[in-house]
């Protein structure tokens, strides 16, 4: 391996040491914790969605891919996935992955009026 693409690795590691960020989500009486980044394998599983203009199911995606238990696990499993596109509130789900994807208040308004 060189030395560059040891680095990156090394930093990319770095950001997934097991600092969790949170998202306070009182309407289900938990809190969302996720890491500052996620591998592309997973992002790229999001994009798909987005591409093929499923944004509903990319937003859920998002969810499954990005939350996280306190103790790092993941919150959702994708047979979860059902029950996120019919069951859940779809407000609370849009305000979750725009904190998770670092969108700001603003634009999470504009998504939530349309």
């Amino acid at each position: 391996m060189s030395s560059v693409l040891e680095n990156a690795t090394k930093h990319f590691r770095s950001k997934l040491d097991g600092t969790l960020l949170e998202i306070a989500v009182p309407e289900w009486e938990t809190t969302v914790y996720y890491y500052p980044t996620t591998p592309l394998k997973d992002e790229s599983s999001i994009l798909q969605l987005q591409q093929q203009g499923k944004t509903v199911e990319a937003l859920v995606q998002t969810l499954i891919v990005k939350c996280r238990q306190a103790d790092g696990t993941r919150m959702f499993k994708p047979a979860d996935r059902v029950a996120l596109l019919n069951e859940v509130d779809p407000q609370v789900i849009v305000r979750i992955a725009g904190q998770l994807n670092g969108i700001d208040t603003d634009t999470l308004e504009d998504i939530e009026k349309n």
